[in-house]
């Protein structure tokens, strides 16, 4: 099964704060299976990941700002969690129009912990069945998505998981769909 994902270019959106492991397990995962996977952000150079939330962890290098970045370029979205990094992505208008422009193309887009606030901000929860980090899930209602409380949900396209404890079955279901792409 190590070349599921092979030709597929795989877009990670991600900014500072973003929680090292739900950035670094995905792309694993994802390269894995034969993807080359692009780490987009704000801005050029390096972002700085987090341990829980507060202790500084590695640095990780930008591939393309999303200013730079077209849905067209890539297969699939995947966005990592942390608390800061989606609140970083989500008060900008070009990574929130990344993201909705993969939802709109069909494309598939996933998302752990924290970052389905940016699904949020984008206006693509409605209708759909997601889960999270809980302290999003009233966000998520009063945006018009229906929360569940499971490991992970996939619903029209959409993957979303709670926390780094749902790591395995996030990486396998995004790897599934993904394929699919």
């Amino acid at each position: 099964m190590a070349d599921t994902l092979t030709g597929r270019r795989i877009a990670i959106l991600a900014a500072d704060g973003v929680e090292q492991v739900e950035l670094v397990e995905p792309r694993k995962a994802l390269e894995q299976e034969g993807a080359q996977t692009e780490l987009v952000s704000l801005k050029e150079g390096t972002i700085q990941a987090m341990n829980g939330d507060i202790a500084p962890a590695d640095r990780f290098t930008v591939d393309r700002r999303v200013l730079e970045a077209q849905v067209g370029d890539y297969d699939a979205l995947m966005v990592p969690g942390g608390t800061v990094n989606p609140d970083n992505l989500r008060k900008n208008s070009d990574a929130v129009g990344f993201v909705r422009g993969f939802v709109e193309a069909g494309k598939p887009v996933a998302a752990i912990c924290h970052g389905p606030w940016v699904l949020v901000e984008a206006d693509v929860a409605r209708g759909r069945t997601l889960t999270s980090y809980p302290s999003l899930r009233t966000d998520l209602r009063n945006a018009g998505g229906e929360v569940v409380d499971e490991e992970v949900v996939t619903d029209q396209g959409v993957t979303t998981s709670r926390s780094p404890d749902d790591l395995p079955a996030f990486c396998e279901r995004i790897v599934r769909e993904f394929a699919k792409a």
